[in-house]
Protein backbone atom coordinates (compact mmCIF):
# COMPACT_ATOMS: atom_id res chain seq x y z
CA UNK A 1 0.00 0.00 0.00
CA UNK A 2 0.98 3.57 -0.85
CA UNK A 3 2.71 5.36 1.93
CA UNK A 4 -0.03 8.40 2.50
CA UNK A 5 2.48 11.61 3.43
CA UNK A 6 2.27 15.57 3.08
CA UNK A 7 3.67 16.66 -0.42
CA UNK A 8 4.09 20.25 -1.77
CA UNK A 9 3.25 20.87 -5.58
CA UNK A 10 4.25 24.19 -7.32
CA UNK A 11 2.15 24.89 -10.20
CA UNK A 12 -1.14 23.79 -9.91
CA UNK A 13 -2.22 24.87 -13.68
CA UNK A 14 -4.09 22.84 -16.52
CA UNK A 15 -1.69 20.00 -16.22
CA UNK A 16 -0.87 20.26 -12.01
CA UNK A 17 -4.40 21.21 -10.95
CA UNK A 18 -5.61 16.85 -11.92
CA UNK A 19 -2.32 16.08 -10.53
CA UNK A 20 -3.02 17.45 -7.11
CA UNK A 21 -6.39 16.37 -6.94
CA UNK A 22 -5.05 12.51 -7.85
CA UNK A 23 -2.68 13.07 -4.50
CA UNK A 24 -5.42 14.18 -2.47
CA UNK A 25 -7.92 11.41 -3.69
CA UNK A 26 -4.83 9.24 -3.04
CA UNK A 27 -4.81 10.10 0.35
CA UNK A 28 -1.88 12.74 0.43
CA UNK A 29 -1.93 15.66 2.36
CA UNK A 30 -1.02 18.43 -0.41
CA UNK A 31 0.05 21.78 0.31
CA UNK A 32 0.53 23.89 -3.14
CA UNK A 33 1.90 27.13 -4.90
CA UNK A 34 0.95 28.92 -7.65
CA UNK A 35 2.63 32.58 -8.49
CA UNK A 36 -1.24 33.58 -9.32
CA UNK A 37 -2.67 32.25 -6.05
CA UNK A 38 -6.13 32.01 -7.37
CA UNK A 39 -5.22 29.21 -9.44
CA UNK A 40 -4.01 27.42 -5.66
CA UNK A 41 -7.24 28.72 -3.93
CA UNK A 42 -9.17 27.05 -6.41
CA UNK A 43 -7.64 23.54 -5.02
CA UNK A 44 -9.00 23.91 -1.61
CA UNK A 45 -12.25 22.92 -2.04
CA UNK A 46 -10.22 19.76 -2.70
CA UNK A 47 -8.61 19.49 0.16
CA UNK A 48 -5.53 21.05 -0.19
CA UNK A 49 -3.88 23.67 1.18
CA UNK A 50 -2.02 26.97 0.44
CA UNK A 51 1.33 27.93 1.06
CA UNK A 52 2.42 32.09 0.76
CA UNK A 53 5.75 30.71 -1.03
CA UNK A 54 7.68 27.87 -1.94
CA UNK A 55 9.46 27.95 1.04
CA UNK A 56 6.88 27.16 3.40
CA UNK A 57 6.71 24.44 1.46
CA UNK A 58 10.21 23.18 2.27
CA UNK A 59 9.19 23.85 5.71
CA UNK A 60 6.60 20.63 5.71
CA UNK A 61 7.24 18.55 2.67
CA UNK A 62 9.93 15.91 2.30
CA UNK A 63 8.98 15.50 -1.59
CA UNK A 64 7.82 18.24 -3.26
CA UNK A 65 6.63 18.29 -7.34
CA UNK A 66 6.83 21.08 -9.97
CA UNK A 67 5.08 22.11 -12.83
CA UNK A 68 5.99 25.21 -13.91
CA UNK A 69 6.48 26.84 -16.97
CA UNK A 70 9.90 27.12 -18.31
CA UNK A 71 13.64 26.46 -16.81
CA UNK A 72 13.77 30.12 -15.54
CA UNK A 73 10.55 29.17 -13.54
CA UNK A 74 11.84 26.27 -12.24
CA UNK A 75 14.99 28.16 -10.98
CA UNK A 76 12.95 30.66 -9.34
CA UNK A 77 10.83 28.33 -7.40
CA UNK A 78 13.97 26.31 -6.03
CA UNK A 79 16.26 28.99 -5.54
CA UNK A 80 14.90 32.19 -5.89
CA UNK A 81 15.35 34.37 -2.86
CA UNK A 82 11.62 32.68 -1.21
CA UNK A 83 12.55 29.28 -3.12
CA UNK A 84 12.72 25.60 -1.45
CA UNK A 85 16.47 25.99 -1.23
CA UNK A 86 16.87 29.62 -1.71
CA UNK A 87 18.67 30.72 1.54
CA UNK A 88 21.95 29.32 2.56
CA UNK A 89 22.07 26.25 4.50
CA UNK A 90 24.25 26.84 8.28
CA UNK A 91 25.97 24.05 9.62
CA UNK A 92 23.52 22.23 10.96
CA UNK A 93 21.42 21.93 7.84
CA UNK A 94 19.13 24.91 9.28
CA UNK A 95 18.04 28.15 6.46
CA UNK A 96 19.84 31.15 7.04
CA UNK A 97 17.43 33.98 7.82
CA UNK A 98 14.99 31.57 8.33
CA UNK A 99 14.77 30.43 11.78
CA UNK A 100 11.51 29.26 11.91
CA UNK A 101 11.90 25.75 10.45
CA UNK A 102 14.39 23.69 8.44
CA UNK A 103 14.01 22.48 5.12
CA UNK A 104 12.42 19.31 5.26
CA UNK A 105 13.02 18.34 1.46
CA UNK A 106 14.28 15.45 0.42
CA UNK A 107 13.59 14.86 -3.51
CA UNK A 108 12.27 17.64 -5.89
CA UNK A 109 9.98 16.27 -8.96
CA UNK A 110 10.20 18.38 -11.90
CA UNK A 111 7.21 17.61 -14.19
CA UNK A 112 8.28 20.92 -16.21
CA UNK A 113 9.53 20.61 -19.63
CA UNK A 114 12.84 22.28 -19.67
CA UNK A 115 15.82 21.72 -21.29
CA UNK A 116 18.62 18.92 -20.35
CA UNK A 117 21.42 20.46 -19.52
CA UNK A 118 19.53 22.68 -17.56
CA UNK A 119 17.81 20.26 -15.57
CA UNK A 120 21.57 19.09 -14.70
CA UNK A 121 23.09 22.19 -13.60
CA UNK A 122 19.83 22.83 -11.34
CA UNK A 123 20.07 18.92 -10.31
CA UNK A 124 24.14 19.10 -9.18
CA UNK A 125 23.60 22.35 -6.99
CA UNK A 126 20.30 21.09 -5.09
CA UNK A 127 22.66 17.84 -4.39
CA UNK A 128 25.30 20.09 -3.01
CA UNK A 129 22.47 20.40 -0.32
CA UNK A 130 21.90 16.92 0.35
CA UNK A 131 18.56 17.21 -1.86
CA UNK A 132 18.01 14.70 -5.20
CA UNK A 133 16.38 15.56 -8.01
CA UNK A 134 13.86 13.57 -10.40
CA UNK A 135 13.39 15.24 -13.87
CA UNK A 136 10.14 13.65 -14.60
CA UNK A 137 8.18 15.49 -17.49
CA UNK A 138 5.19 13.98 -18.55
CA UNK A 139 2.91 13.10 -21.86
CA UNK A 140 -1.00 12.62 -22.31
CA UNK A 141 -1.83 16.02 -21.73
CA UNK A 142 -4.86 17.90 -19.99
CA UNK A 143 -6.79 14.64 -20.67
CA UNK A 144 -4.24 12.06 -19.56
CA UNK A 145 -3.58 14.59 -16.47
CA UNK A 146 -7.53 14.24 -15.79
CA UNK A 147 -8.17 10.63 -16.17
CA UNK A 148 -4.93 9.90 -14.51
CA UNK A 149 -3.03 8.26 -17.19
CA UNK A 150 -0.26 10.11 -17.57
CA UNK A 151 3.08 8.49 -19.31
CA UNK A 152 6.28 9.62 -17.00
CA UNK A 153 9.52 9.62 -18.44
CA UNK A 154 11.86 9.74 -15.59
CA UNK A 155 15.60 11.01 -15.08
CA UNK A 156 17.40 10.28 -11.36
CA UNK A 157 19.21 8.05 -8.87
CA UNK A 158 17.91 4.63 -8.71
CA UNK A 159 17.10 5.46 -4.53
CA UNK A 160 15.40 9.24 -5.61
CA UNK A 161 13.48 7.02 -8.32
CA UNK A 162 12.03 4.41 -6.03
CA UNK A 163 11.34 6.93 -3.20
CA UNK A 164 9.17 9.00 -5.84
CA UNK A 165 7.29 6.60 -8.05
CA UNK A 166 4.36 5.38 -5.38
CA UNK A 167 3.37 9.23 -5.26
CA UNK A 168 3.57 9.11 -8.88
CA UNK A 169 1.98 6.67 -9.24
CA UNK A 170 -1.55 8.57 -8.31
CA UNK A 171 -1.72 10.06 -12.21
CA UNK A 172 -0.05 7.88 -13.97
CA UNK A 173 -0.14 4.89 -15.81
CA UNK A 174 3.57 4.12 -15.60
CA UNK A 175 6.81 5.65 -14.73
CA UNK A 176 9.59 4.80 -17.37
CA UNK A 177 13.04 5.04 -15.32
CA UNK A 178 15.11 6.25 -18.46
CA UNK A 179 18.46 6.94 -16.93
CA UNK A 180 20.35 10.02 -14.76
CA UNK A 181 19.04 13.24 -14.41
CA UNK A 182 18.53 14.90 -17.46
CA UNK A 183 17.40 11.30 -19.18
CA UNK A 184 14.03 12.41 -18.79
CA UNK A 185 14.16 15.41 -20.21
CA UNK A 186 15.54 14.24 -23.49
CA UNK A 187 13.26 11.63 -23.77
CA UNK A 188 10.22 14.29 -23.67
CA UNK A 189 12.36 16.10 -26.06
CA UNK A 190 11.73 12.70 -28.51
CA UNK A 191 8.06 12.90 -27.39
CA UNK A 192 7.43 16.17 -28.52
CA UNK A 193 9.65 15.95 -31.98
CA UNK A 194 7.14 13.27 -32.54
CA UNK A 195 3.74 15.51 -31.52
CA UNK A 196 4.87 18.27 -32.65
CA UNK A 197 5.24 16.81 -36.57
CA UNK A 198 2.30 14.33 -36.24
CA UNK A 199 -0.02 17.77 -35.58
CA UNK A 200 1.48 19.88 -37.83
CA UNK A 201 0.55 17.23 -40.22
CA UNK A 202 -2.34 16.93 -39.31
CA UNK A 203 -3.15 20.74 -40.07
CA UNK A 204 -1.59 19.49 -43.36
CA UNK A 205 -3.86 17.02 -43.75
CA UNK A 206 -7.38 18.70 -42.72
CA UNK A 207 -6.47 22.19 -45.14
CA UNK A 208 -5.94 19.41 -47.61
CA UNK A 209 -9.35 17.99 -47.07
CA UNK A 210 -11.13 21.11 -47.08
CA UNK A 211 -9.66 22.29 -50.47
CA UNK A 212 -10.34 19.45 -52.10
CA UNK A 213 -14.33 19.65 -51.06
CA UNK A 214 -14.36 16.46 -48.79
CA UNK A 215 -15.66 16.91 -44.50
CA UNK A 216 -12.72 16.73 -42.74
CA UNK A 217 -14.07 16.46 -39.69
CA UNK A 218 -14.73 12.89 -40.95
CA UNK A 219 -11.11 12.41 -41.19
CA UNK A 220 -10.85 10.29 -37.65
CA UNK A 221 -13.76 7.90 -38.92
CA UNK A 222 -12.17 7.00 -42.36
CA UNK A 223 -8.75 6.44 -41.05
CA UNK A 224 -9.67 4.79 -37.73
CA UNK A 225 -7.67 1.59 -37.73
CA UNK A 226 -5.22 2.40 -40.50
CA UNK A 227 -1.53 3.10 -39.87
CA UNK A 228 -3.34 7.26 -39.76
CA UNK A 229 -5.47 6.54 -37.06
CA UNK A 230 -3.82 7.45 -33.56
CA UNK A 231 -4.70 9.88 -30.25
CA UNK A 232 -3.51 12.85 -31.65
CA UNK A 233 -5.57 12.49 -35.22
CA UNK A 234 -8.51 11.63 -32.61
CA UNK A 235 -7.56 14.81 -30.29
CA UNK A 236 -6.92 17.59 -32.96
CA UNK A 237 -9.07 17.33 -36.21
CA UNK A 238 -12.02 17.99 -33.66
CA UNK A 239 -10.25 20.85 -32.19
CA UNK A 240 -9.36 21.92 -36.35
CA UNK A 241 -12.61 21.42 -36.99
CA UNK A 242 -15.08 22.86 -34.64
CA UNK A 243 -15.26 25.91 -32.77
CA UNK A 244 -15.86 26.65 -28.73
CA UNK A 245 -13.52 23.53 -27.01
CA UNK A 246 -11.72 24.30 -23.81
CA UNK A 247 -8.40 25.28 -24.86
CA UNK A 248 -5.81 22.31 -23.91
CA UNK A 249 -2.77 24.67 -24.08
CA UNK A 250 -0.92 27.18 -26.13
CA UNK A 251 0.85 27.03 -28.89
CA UNK A 252 3.46 29.00 -27.61
CA UNK A 253 4.44 25.80 -25.72
CA UNK A 254 4.84 23.91 -28.65
CA UNK A 255 7.68 26.64 -30.16
CA UNK A 256 9.33 26.48 -26.31
CA UNK A 257 9.85 22.63 -26.85
CA UNK A 258 10.66 22.83 -30.34
CA UNK A 259 13.48 25.41 -29.66
CA UNK A 260 15.04 23.04 -27.25
CA UNK A 261 14.67 20.64 -29.51
CA UNK A 262 16.52 22.07 -32.27
CA UNK A 263 18.89 23.46 -29.49
CA UNK A 264 19.88 19.22 -28.46
CA UNK A 265 20.03 18.16 -32.17
CA UNK A 266 23.11 21.12 -32.68
CA UNK A 267 24.71 20.23 -29.90
CA UNK A 268 24.30 16.34 -30.20
CA UNK A 269 25.05 17.10 -33.87
CA UNK A 270 21.50 15.45 -34.77
CA UNK A 271 20.28 16.02 -38.16
CA UNK A 272 16.43 16.45 -37.28
CA UNK A 273 15.04 18.58 -40.92
CA UNK A 274 11.13 17.66 -40.18
CA UNK A 275 11.62 19.32 -36.44
CA UNK A 276 13.10 22.32 -38.31
CA UNK A 277 10.78 22.80 -40.48
CA UNK A 278 7.77 22.68 -37.34
CA UNK A 279 9.98 25.30 -35.68
CA UNK A 280 9.51 27.77 -39.08
CA UNK A 281 6.02 26.78 -39.06
CA UNK A 282 5.76 27.71 -35.30
CA UNK A 283 7.55 30.98 -35.58
CA UNK A 284 5.30 32.05 -38.25
CA UNK A 285 2.47 31.52 -36.08
CA UNK A 286 4.05 33.85 -33.50
CA UNK A 287 4.32 36.56 -36.00
CA UNK A 288 0.59 35.93 -36.86
CA UNK A 289 -0.31 37.06 -33.16
CA UNK A 290 -1.48 33.14 -32.51
CA UNK A 291 1.08 32.22 -29.88
CA UNK A 292 -1.76 32.37 -27.32
CA UNK A 293 -3.64 29.90 -29.50
CA UNK A 294 -4.55 26.55 -29.03
CA UNK A 295 -2.16 23.43 -29.79
CA UNK A 296 -4.40 23.20 -32.63
CA UNK A 297 -3.32 26.50 -33.90
CA UNK A 298 -1.40 24.95 -36.25
CA UNK A 299 -4.71 25.02 -38.87
CA UNK A 300 -4.83 28.65 -38.57
CA UNK A 301 -1.45 29.39 -39.06
CA UNK A 302 -2.02 27.14 -42.67
CA UNK A 303 -5.22 29.32 -43.45
CA UNK A 304 -5.48 31.62 -46.20
CA UNK A 305 -8.54 33.72 -48.26
CA UNK A 306 -8.69 30.37 -49.79
CA UNK A 307 -9.55 28.27 -46.74
CA UNK A 308 -12.90 27.03 -46.18
CA UNK A 309 -14.70 28.23 -43.01
CA UNK A 310 -15.35 26.00 -40.41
Amino acid sequence: MMDRQELGFCGPGLMGAPMIRHLLGAGHAVRVWNRTREKAEALVADGARVAAAPRELAQHAEIVLLCVADAAAVEAVVFGADGLLGAPFDAQGGQQGDPAGRTRVRCIVDHSSIPPDATRALAARAAALGVGWVDAPVSGGVTGAQAGTLAVMAGGADADIALVAPILAAYSARVTHMGTVGAGQTTKLCNQAIVTATVAAIAEAVSLARRSGIDAARLPEALAGGWADSALLRTFVPRMTQDGLDPIGALKTFQKDVDTIAAAAQQTGTPMPVSGTVQQLLRLGAAMGLAQADLSGFIDVLQTPRSIAR
